[in-house]
């Protein structure tokens, strides 16, 4: 899991104080529980139509509930029977956003250029690393 995908930021800058690490530490779980929640409307709207959850793209369902987002946020006022409507939409809505099978997804950790980031240097081509981690997993 990447909080990335939610933050659209890559790190969390703060002081070395004991406050601003308690809430980095707090907006991590923040993030993890935003996280989960998706991931958990995710699996609801997947089990009410019968597919798999990892057939419904992570990205459609965020743009969806931002979307959806004025909505929801009057929910409030509205009566059981349209707010269980809405929710009945909002699913309807994630559930048309599928992606396709999609085997064997996986990158090798390497780079290609000097980066920032402490992983080796990829010095054969990108598919041939790959045929190389398979091989390893099938030993």
């Amino acid at each position: 899991m990447t909080t990335t995908t939610i933050r659209q930021k890559k790190t969390v800058k703060c002081d070395q104080s004991e406050v601003g690490n308690t809430l980095v530490r707090k907006e991590m779980w923040i993030h993890v529980l935003a996280y989960n929640l998706i991931r958990t409307i995710i699996a609801r709207a997947a089990d009410k139509h019968g597919i798999e959850p990892r057939t419904i793209s992570f990205k459609a369902t965020l743009q969806t509930l931002k979307a959806f987002q004025p909505i929801l946020a009057n929910m409030g006022r509205c009566s059981y029977e349209v707010r269980q409507n809405i929710y009945d939409q909002v699913l309807e809505s994630i559930v048309v956003h599928r992606v396709a099978d999609r085997p064997n997804r996986f990158e090798p950790r390497k780079i290609k250029q000097p980066h920032r980031k402490h992983h080796d240097y990829l010095h054969v081509h990108r598919h041939e690393a790959k045929r190389q981690i398979l091989a390893g997993l099938r030993k």
